[in-house]
């Protein structure tokens, strides 16, 4: 039967993982709770990603940096400032995105491979330098004793807090993506050229896209520091931005929830994989290779392929950027 309402047509997905994310705490053990908070906040930080690689048609391998400099604001607040911990995240989220300013300012003004290259190099400059400065970031060492507030300090409390913040988050990236800036940022995806030869400041939004992103992923950093109790330098690094690259790679870019269910998909396999064996790096790489040649669109590219979708469906999703 053929769904009338088309607030329900649009939103029952995210509407049904919504009920779902709600209701899962109470079915499954602590150790699952731990397991899904952090599938939240990774996909939180591969929806933040997916603004500059699914919206703007670049790959960064440096996105990575912003989450690392959430986490390390936010844990330096916390042990050396004894600032608390809601306090702490928009300072976070500023200090990513005024990183995010200062090194995209040169990234935007590249494109494709030569795009990709120098975020990664950003990215490893800004982890050599938490990795060396010793007495302000613990260097290899990190930041231990990131605790939460009493009130957060369970599996399940924190668990509903990561949700809520992630739910608020994903909405406003959403927000982002269905405004005229967001349909600008498809144009520029599209075809560049043309949209610089209409009047389009291609550069300006392309770096106000990369600030964006930077604060979100700073945010999902934010809330990585108290969840694991510390962070470390590797959470910079070029190995930890390939991360978002894989789930939005495996979930489908070009659907808003496509990076959320990578992540999903991502953190199970991982958990799954690393009990049996170490070459986890091997697998991941495998199943890209996979994923790329027989699913170019991720798992939303095969239901689309499918006709899970209507055909009027199908085509609302390739004009909001769903689509190829």
């Amino acid at each position: 039967m053929e769904i009338k309402n088309p607030f329900f047509k649009k939103y029952w997905l995210p509407s049904i993982l919504f009920a779902v994310a709600l209701i899962l705490p109470l079915v499954i053990t602590q150790f699952w709770i731990h397991v899904f908070t952090e599938i939240l906040i990774l996909g939180l930080f591969a929806i933040a990603f997916n603004l500059i690689f699914g919206y703007m048609g670049q790959l960064s391998f440096g996105q990575a940096a912003y989450y690392g400099i959430g986490a390390y604001t936010t844990g330096l607040l916390m042990v050396k400032a004894n600032w608390p911990f809601l306090a702490t995240i928009p300072i976070s989220m500023i200090t990513a995105g005024l990183g995010a300013l200062i090194l995209g300012c040169f990234c935007v003004r590249l494109r494709g491979i030569y795009f990709a290259i120098l975020t990664m190099a950003f990215g490893q400059l800004v982890y050599f330098i938490i990795f060396q400065w010793y007495s302000f970031t613990g260097g290899d060492n990190g930041l231990q004793g990131i605790n939460p507030p009493p009130w957060l300090f369970g599996a399940t409390s924190y668990y509903y807090f990561t949700l809520i913040i992630v739910t608020i988050a994903s909405i406003i990236i959403y927000a982002i993506t269905e405004s005229p800036f967001g349909y600008t940022m498809r144009a520029i995806r599209d075809n560049t050229e043309r949209t610089e030869f209409i009047g389009i400041n291609v550069y300006r939004y392309m770096l106000i896209n990369f600030v964006i992103s930077g604060i979100f992923c700073g945010l999902a950093g934010a809330l990585w520091g108290p969840f694991n109790r510390s962070v470390a330098p590797d959470l910079c690094s070029w190995q930890h931005s390939g991360h978002p690259v894989f789930m939005a790679v495996m979930g489908g870019p070009h659907h808003f929830l496509g990076p959320m269910i990578g992540s999903v998909i991502f953190t199970f396999l991982n958990a799954f994989v690393t009990g049996f064996t170490e070459y986890w790096p091997l697998v991941s790489g495998v199943i890209i290779i996979i994923v790329v040649m027989f699913m170019p669109g991720g798992v939303f590219g095969v239901i689309k392929q499918k006709g899970y979708f209507s055909k009027k469906q199908a085509v609302n999703n390739t004009t909001n950027g769903v689509g190829h």
